[in-house]
Formats: C-alpha cells, sequence, structure tokens
C-alpha cells in the first residue's frame, strides 16, 4: 500500500520578478513501513517535498496523495487537519517548547485533537517509556541531553498514531554516539511498521535506511536500495 505518491510535482516560488523552480516534476512513491532517507544539495528540493508531502504547502502543479487522501484537492483549511492526523514531524533542532516538560511537550498535540486529557497523559507516559525516558518524564528540556531531547520529539511524533513520520536532519544537532542511538530508535520503530522519510546530509545516516531517493534540481536523479 501506497503512504505517499507524488505525481508530476512542480513548486514554483515568485521573488520578485524571478521565479524559483524548487521542484521540476518530480514523481515518487513511498510505500507503507518504508524506512526511506532523501538527500541532495541545497536547493534539490528536499524541504519544499518534505513541505508538499507534510501538508505544510501546496505544489504549484501536481497531486499528492497522503495515506488515501488527495491533499492537493482538499481546501487550504482542511490540511491542519490532515497533518495533524497523518503526519509527524521530526526536526534538527528538535522544537521543544523549554517551560515545558516532557510528558507536556508530547502531549501537547493531542490539545487539538478531540482526544481527553487523561488518554493523552497515558499515550504520552506509554510513548516516553517506550524511548527509553520512562524516569524522565518530568524533565524540562534544558535538563536533558540532545539525544534525550530528540527521544522526546520522536514520542511526540508518534503520539497521534501518524501514517508516516518526516524527519528533516534528526542527528543533525547530535555527536556520533546519540546520532547512532536516534537512528537505532527510529529503525526499531520502522520494524513495528511505522513508515519514515529521513532527510539527511550524513552518508553514514541514509547508509541505515533501506532506500536512499536523491535529489537533483529538483527532481528525482536517482535511487540506491538496500537489503
Amino acid at each position: 500500500m501506497a503512504i505517499v505518491e507524488a505525481q508530476d510535482l512542480v513548486k514554483i516560488y515568485p521573488m520578485g520578478a524571478t521565479k524559483v523552480h524548487a521542484l521540476r516534476g518530480l514523481t515518487l512513491t513511498i510505500q507503507a513501513g518504508e524506512f526511506a532517507s532523501v538527500m541532495g544539495p541545497s536547493g534539490s528540493g528536499k524541504s519544499t517535498l518534505l513541505n508538499l508531502v507534510g501538508c505544510l504547502d501546496t505544489p504549484t502543479e501536481g497531486v499528492v496523495v497522503l495515506d488515501g487522501v488527495n491533499v492537493t484537492a482538499a481546501r487550504r483549511s482542511r490540511l491542519p487537519a490532515i497533518r495533524r492526523e497523518k503526519v509527524g514531524f521530526v526536526f534538527q533542532q528538535f522544537n521543544l517548547l523549554s517551560h515545558l516538560t516532557a510528558l507536556e511537550n508530547v502531549m501537547l498535540p493531542l490539545r487539538y485533537s478531540e482526544v481527553k486529557r487523561r488518554e493523552a497523559h497515558k499515550r504520552a507516559e506509554a510513548l516516553l517509556a517506550h524511548v527509553g525516558l520512562g524516569d524522565r518524564m518530568k524533565h524540562r528540556p534544558l535538563e536533558m541531553s540532545g539525544g534525550e531531547q530528540q527521544r522526546v520529539a520522536v514520542a511526540r511524533a508518534l503520539v497521534n498514531h501518524p501514517a508516516i513520520v518526516l524527519a528533516d536532519e534528526p542527528t543533525g544537532e547530535l555527536d556520533s554516539t546519540n546520532a547512532s542511538e536516534i537512528m537505532a530508535l527510529l529503525r526499531a520503530l520502522n520494524e513495528e511498521g511505522q513508515t519514515f522519510i529521513i532527510v539527511t546530509h550524513d552518508p553514514s545516516v541514509a547508509a541505515k535506511t533501506d532506500r536512499t531517493i536523491h535529489l537533483k534540481d529538483g527532481q528525482v536523479d536517482r535511487e540506491e536500495w538496500r537489503g
């Protein structure tokens, strides 16, 4: 089953009198359960692709189908709900709220869903324990290491049971030991059935995924398959 079907994506950003072509007819399919990475030089379209798949932006041309929903045909007002229901995000700089505990940070996405507080608390506790932070739930981000903060961010990405997790340079702020641990965690979650797309500049990170999609000039240049 395809979780992402991107067909002939074009994205043009007007910059005054100039038009920047971020994507130039990109076509891509991600199957359920994939553990895929995306690489490419700056300006190749990596961030634009994540924004379109994650319903943060809409294409100039083309179609994105996300978990069976044609998001390019959806009203813009519907996109936040689709994003909340179907996509989890993990960012390079964690994007945790410093005044909230780990538990409160993980619960935060559920405030915008019809999930009762008791259920949200239970779900967040279970996820933090699952990512190895059962004893750190009441700590705030500044009381945690970078690796621990990223584990909180991973738990937060999973709390709404998303169809796909989009991880943008998830190891970029980590040392090699913590980076390896985060990749091992993502792999373990993938083996439980979670679909991932990981954008990275690090070949050692990409090498840990099953498929690397190389972008160049807004198109798929080539793909590598492993395993």
